[in-house]
């Protein structure tokens, strides 16, 4: 056996299997299917900031695994050799918010699909994923609650801005009470009424109370 034998047999024999009209029509609908998954990001964020960053990531992931799958799927060979490579791979960035992981997911597993064949399946799923997310995602089961903290000088103020309140929200509950010598602090939580905050600047009115803020409060951070 000399060395073009070996050669023939196996480089150019996996050459002549290579189709470049799938592996196009594979990459356009991995390209298109990205750019959807991007839109439906965008339109659904409602995070601290957004990142241009992530969502074309999005995009680049689902090319390059539609890619890798392509490979695979060719060659038994090829897959457990791609599966030891991939294995050290580490990400480290980390995750702002909890449907990202939803989105890089939905991304991997469009380039699995049609890097698999399966076109219609990739097309179909995403579109009832991007309406489900779309529905959902900007639809405000509830009002956001607030933290209301408000500064008196004596008891009778507190009682007076308690009352006031009470009287002006849908909700109220006291978190935490500070009692020093240079007056008491009451932190709350408050659920508004179609979000009227009028009612802070009567707080701020009352005989004996020294300051009042309203902060917006989403159960993770403030802002």
């Amino acid at each position: 056996m000399t060395f073009n034998d070996i050669f023939k047999s196996s480089f150019l024999e996996s050459v002549t299997e290579f189709s470049a009209v799938d592996t196009l029509i594979g990459m356009m609908f991995a390209l298109v299917m990205g750019l959807f998954i991007f839109v439906v990001y965008k339109k659904t964020f409602n995070g601290v900031m957004y990142s241009t960053g992530f969502a074309m990531t999005l995009v680049g992931l689902s090319l390059v695994t539609t890619l890798v799958i392509m490979a695979v799927t060719s060659n038994v060979v090829l897959s457990l050799g791609m599966v030891g490579a991939l294995s050290i791979v580490r990400f480290r960035a980390a995750i702002k918010e909890p449907m990202e992981i939803v989105y890089l997911f939905w991304a991997i597993a469009v380039g699995i699909v049609i890097g698999a064949g399966m076109i219609p399946l990739a097309v179909i799923g995403s579109v009832i994923i991007g309406l489900i997310l779309m529905v959902f995602a900007n639809r405000r089961i509830h009002d956001n609650p607030y933290i209301l903290i408000f500064n008196c000088l004596n008891e009778a103020a507190e009682e007076t801005a308690v009352l006031m309140t009470q009287k002006a929200v849908e909700r109220f509950v006291v978190k935490s009470k500070t009692v020093n010598g240079a007056g008491i602090e009451v932190t709350a939580e408050i659920r508004m009424k179609d979000a009227e905050t009028s009612f802070v600047n009567r707080l701020n009115d009352i005989e004996g109370v020294n300051d009042v803020t309203l902060v917006s409060y989403n159960g993770e951070y403030m802002s």
